[in-house]
């Protein structure tokens, strides 16, 4: 959409450029807290352990950290009583395969008792502000409202058909309910659960190379550099400097990748000049093992400069600290001051569960500023929502190519678009997705793009 957009230098209206932050920001805030709570949590937090917690202990601890009004002892012994009727049922369901009572859970009992009262209460507040996603994207995770020159949902105060004050009150609602919950129970359990791990500070590190395409434009320039969070690259875990993101820096590799280059396997190339030929070498489904000396996937290995990159929260929150952004850099300080810990625990696994949590907070807050955006224009009469001025493909010039970044809640997204022959014949879109920045692969030569 945005490498289109480039391609035929399309300016989106202002209102289209405000619901897509919306869609985006929402995404970012329930992605997160659904990854702290429902995909990762359990390595952490022993479910069992909570059995032995002290309803009233749990309940102090909880209103220590908190004002959250679900944390009386009877709140928590309800809780635990259901957990006890899983646990002797013999059938944990999404419980079954972890290590219980493994020395390695650090947690104190009341502590695992608090953390996994909030499973369930993540589980149905995502189910309510995600609604905001539902009214301007109609889908989640992939919304069906995106258009080519701006977004598809009509504004209209006299419609209820359309995006109106009724329906910006709700979504206000909304964004209230998802900031209050980041406030008070994912920030707090993030924070009392890291201060128990905090060794998994000198885990994780990577390969120290951070990519961030940034996001949430704040105007409605082509491919403009005014981002709410700021795009940039951050080298060798040298938080001192920001190196500016240049797109003709990125190539690709397929050594080890189920295709071939005209030019040979070695060669790197850039996306738009890019082929996919394909060419299985691997051995007959099904297999049990590939040999990793040799091709075995069908991603190819993207590369800046020749050097592997890690996107994703961690990426985006540091190039923010470091590029001056200044509420990140408030709450970047005052986590690793409430964990006693230097700004070298960012690049690690903790530094990864802290930067969503970072991320999640800010984003949060920022919801209320697009919702009030959105109000702004409509109460001046601006209901624009589509750019249609070259909707049509003959008003398109000959050829055409272009280039998109979008930030996706754990990763980087790059689409590049050749348009040729004037007509509606895209002949090449290739996606750079946050799964092939972090799974990539060998290349031709020694360095590995690491999972996180």
């Amino acid at each position: 959409m945005r490498a289109v957009e480039s391609a035929l230098g399309i300016v989106i209206p202002d209102n289209a450029r405000i619901i897509r932050n919306l869609i985006t920001g929402i995404q970012y805030v329930q992605d997160h807290v659904i990854h702290f709570y429902h995909l990762h949590a359990l390595d952490w937090l022993d479910i069992v352990s909570a059995l032995k917690a002290d309803p009233v202990k749990t309940s102090s601890l909880a209103q220590s950290i908190s004002d959250w009004p679900k944390s009386s002892a009877s709140y928590f012994k309800g809780i635990q009583t259901k957990v006890k009727a899983l646990v002797d049922s013999g059938q944990l369901g999404p419980f079954a395969n972890a290590y219980w009572g493994h020395p390695a859970y650090k947690l104190p009992p009341e502590a695992n008792l608090m953390a996994v009262a909030h499973y369930p209460e993540a589980l149905d507040w995502q189910r309510d502000v995600i609604k905001i996603q539902a009214l301007l994207g109609a889908k989640n995770p992939h919304a069906q409202t995106y258009l080519v020159g701006g977004m598809s949902i009509p504004i209209d105060p006299n419609s209820q058909n359309a995006l109106n004050a009724d329906s910006i009150a709700f979504m206000s609602g909304l964004a209230k309910k998802a900031l209050e919950f980041v406030e008070n129970v994912y920030i707090p359990d993030l924070l009392a659960v890291a201060s128990f791990y905090k060794e998994w500070a000198n885990y994780g590190g990577g390969v120290g190379n951070f990519l961030a395409c940034g996001e949430f434009p704040n105007d409605n320039a082509i491919d403009t550099k005014n981002l709410w969070l700021p795009r940039g690259i951050i080298k060798n875990k040298d938080l001192s400097k920001v190196h500016p993101v240049d797109h003709t820096k990125i190539m690709e590799y397929v050594t080890h990748s189920w295709y071939e280059y005209k030019e040979g396997d070695a060669k790197a190339k850039h996306p738009w000049e890019g082929e996919t030929s394909f060419k299985y070498t691997g051995p007959k489904p099904p297999y049990e093992f590939l040999d990793t000396n040799k091709k075995y996937s069908w991603l190819k290995a993207p590369r800046y400069e020749d050097m592997p990159m890690e996107v994703g929260p961690l990426a985006r929150m540091l190039v923010a600290y470091a590029s001056g952004h200044k509420r990140v850099k408030e709450v970047v300080d005052s986590v690793l001051k409430k964990l006693g810990v230097g700004a070298e625990a960012l690049f690690s696994t903790l530094g990864r569960v802290a930067a969503r949590g970072i991320e999640t907070l800010v984003t949060a807050e920022m919801m209320s500023t697009w919702l009030d955006q959105l109000t702004a224009n409509m109460k001046k009469g601006d209901y624009r929502i589509h750019n249609g001025d070259k909707w049509d493909p003959s008003s398109w010039p000959k050829e055409a190519r272009g280039y998109g970044f979008h930030e996706a809640p754990r990763g980087a997204l790059g689409h590049w678009v050749l348009i040729k022959d004037g007509k509606s014949q895209i002949t090449s879109v290739l996606c750079r997705v946050h799964g092939t920045a972090r799974r990539g692969m060998q290349k031709a030569r020694k360095g590995l793009m690491r999972h996180y």
